[in-house]
């Protein structure tokens, strides 16, 4: 690691997740950003190493790798081997850090097998490095899973929530992928979130889960992002559902601002993994392992979901 001071600001260069990162930190709390020379400097090595054009972007969460394995006429690359992108530190716990092109039900794809959280120490502007980098490709639809404790009494652990809202904790306090100056190369500099889980999208997944006969696990609901790692105290569980949160995970909410923003349409679904704690007399505890279980009962009746829901976005031509 080496330091060096000018008159306004002090520059770090170091060694992070396997890749030189810069970092400055003015008088004023700057920070330095990918430019959006570098957002392209990755987009077309990927194009160049590639045939895959993707219209659809699939960001899976803790346990639900195994959704990029569906895809057909795979192209694997490693994160450590992609210019410019971060490396996922939990990959023994679910991320498998990899980045997989191929076709879902003839659809050109592009799937995450491990994306990035505040709690691994990036910034924001690197959790959300990818998404961007995904809209210079073309792609114009993301399907963003996670695996998140239930708050809402009436879910049960191995149920799917179909998210049709978020609540952004780490932005109340200012931490927004979107602070700073704004580029209206990608988006807007006041983007709206009123619509940030597509109506359309969503009508089409609980019809495709009638069909499959998922009705009775899937729910509808809001879900909330905590920066973590730890899990929720008793008090904030009961904070977070009076705040109207159905779920409560450590991710998702900045990439689908992002998404948004980049003028994607975005639909997302939660796992179940975990009841939240809720009573003071409980012995129950949240942990990791549970997560990983749940994933793994439920991954393949999920990955027909999202594979029926690709189709039917290409047979009803419903613009993806």
């Amino acid at each position: 690691m080496s330091q060096f001071t000018t008159g306004f600001s002090t520059f770090t260069v170091k060694r992070f997740a396997g890749e030189n990162i810069r970092e400055t930190t003015s008088k004023q709390g700057q920070q330095l950003r990918y430019t959006y020379e570098e957002y392209k400097v990755t987009a077309d090595w990927l194009r160049a190493n590639t045939e895959h054009r993707p219209l659809i972007a699939i960001i899976c969460g803790s346990g639900l790798g195994g959704l990029a394995e569906i895809l057909k006429d795979q192209k694997v690359f490693s994160y450590s081997d992609i210019p410019n992108f971060p490396q996922s530190t939990v990959a023994v716990q679910g991320h498998a850090g990899r980045l997989v092109f191929g076709t879902l039900n003839g659809k050109s794809c592009v799937c995450m097998q491990g994306r990035f959280h505040l709690y691994e120490g990036f910034p924001i502007w690197q959790v959300t490095f990818p998404i961007r980098v995904f809209q210079l490709l073309g792609v114009q639809t993301a399907i963003v899973t996670n695996a998140a404790g239930g708050l809402n009494e009436d879910y049960n652990v191995g149920d799917m929530m179909l998210i049709k809202d978020h609540l952004n904790l780490p932005g109340f306090a200012g931490n927004s992928p979107l602070v700073g100056p704004n580029d209206e190369r990608f988006g807007p500099r006041f983007p709206c979130m009123s619509d940030a889980y597509d109506r359309d999208l969503r009508k089409l997944a609980q019809t495709v889960a009638r069909e499959l006969g998922f009705s009775d696990f899937l729910k509808e609901g809001v879900y909330s992002v905590v920066g973590g790692p730890s899990f929720e105290t008793i008090a904030e569980c009961h904070m977070l559902k009076r705040l109207g949160a159905d779920a409560v995970g450590m991710s998702t909410v900045h990439e689908v601002i992002i998404a948004r923003h980049c003028g994607m349409r975005v639909i997302g679904l939660s796992l179940i993994t975990n009841k939240a704690v809720m009573d003071y007399d409980s012995k129950s505890k949240a942990n990791h392992e549970e997560v990983l279980q749940t994933g793994r009962k439920r991954a393949s009746q999920l990955e027909r979901m999202i594979s029926s829901f690709v189709e039917r976005l290409e047979r009803n031509n419903n613009v993806c």
